[in-house]
């Protein structure tokens, strides 16, 4: 069983399509310390690919992603 992640902020994108989740996304993880837990929820379907790719392209580590129905949620850490 692996451990509940604690984020240490939460954004809500539900509802929001691209590029708004992406977009939110890169704001909200500028205003956290790095090493801290962004936890991103979409329910674009475009967004798990797009916000997959961002965390590659920019260092950020995705450490989980769920998905249940249509929403996606992501736990990212800020690397740097």
């Amino acid at each position: 069983m692996d451990s509940e992640i604690i984020p240490d902020a939460e954004l809500d994108c539900v509802g929001y399509y691209c590029p708004m989740p992406i977009a939110m996304t890169k704001e909200e993880i500028d205003k956290i310390a790095v090493g801290q837990v962004l936890k991103v929820e979409a329910d674009d379907p475009a967004a798990e690919e797009d916000i997959k790719r961002w965390a590659k392209r920019t260092g950020h580590e995705i450490l989980k992603f769920e998905k249940k129905g249509t929403i996606m949620t992501f736990f990212i850490r800020r690397t740097k």
